[in-house]
């Protein structure tokens, strides 16, 4: 079990093995920084289930399954607001929130791993079909450099090309929240994977 600060984001999903650039501004996340900061630099990110504008300024109902990273990057502005770069290592499921005396939410929650089929090279086939789908929608959208499409060939291990591209490509909230909870691999791959074939006939 590990115990987490979280910072709750609406139609927001953080993806391991991703780079996610944040500009705190409200007091209590400020706060929450500067404690981060001063321990082990980890928090969660975590989406608002629909219907939190109601009580965002207290304590709205959150999604189980988190992103979880390590700040690797801070700037403090002269307004006492940062800037901060978040590196995303695991995903996270909630348990329980604690009681604490702080302005912002703490948990306590486990870490959870990929759920890989046993075999030789598992999912190389799931894991090119993605990158190839991945590859036709950003041309199809203009979208495809070189750069980009060498990255996206380049990137190992069938979790992190996953991630990845879910977390660049995927617009819809409740689809990229679902790529996140699903911790079977083959499932996840297979799930993206049409998702990018449907975006395609949409542009095509």
């Amino acid at each position: 079990m590990v115990v987490l600060p979280i910072f709750p984001l609406p139609g927001l999903t953080f993806f391991p093995h991703t780079l996610l650039p944040l500009h705190i501004f409200e007091t209590r996340y400020r706060a929450m920084v500067s404690d981060s900061l001063a321990r082990d630099r980890r928090l969660a990110v975590v989406g608002l289930k629909p219907g939190y504008e109601a009580t965002y300024d207290g304590k709205p109902a959150v999604y189980g399954v988190a992103g979880a990273g390590e700040i690797i990057q801070c700037d403090r502005l002269a307004t006492g607001r940062f800037n901060i770069l978040l590196r995303g290592d695991c995903r996270i499921r909630i348990h329980a929130e604690l009681p604490t005396d702080t302005l912002y939410r703490v948990v306590r929650a486990s870490v959870l791993e990929d759920e890989i089929p046993e075999g030789h090279e598992p999912l190389s086939r799931e894991t090119q079909r993605v990158t190839a789908a991945c590859i036709e929608l950003l041309k199809a959208q203009g979208q495809l450099s070189p750069q980009v499409e060498e990255a996206l060939r380049s990137a190992r291990g069938p979790g992190v090309v996953a991630d990845q591209i879910a977390s660049a490509v995927i617009p819809d909230p409740g689809l990229r929240q679902e790529l996140l909870e699903t911790l079977d691999l083959r499932r996840r791959l297979e799930r993206l994977a049409g998702a990018l074939d449907d975006m395609l006939r949409q542009v095509s």
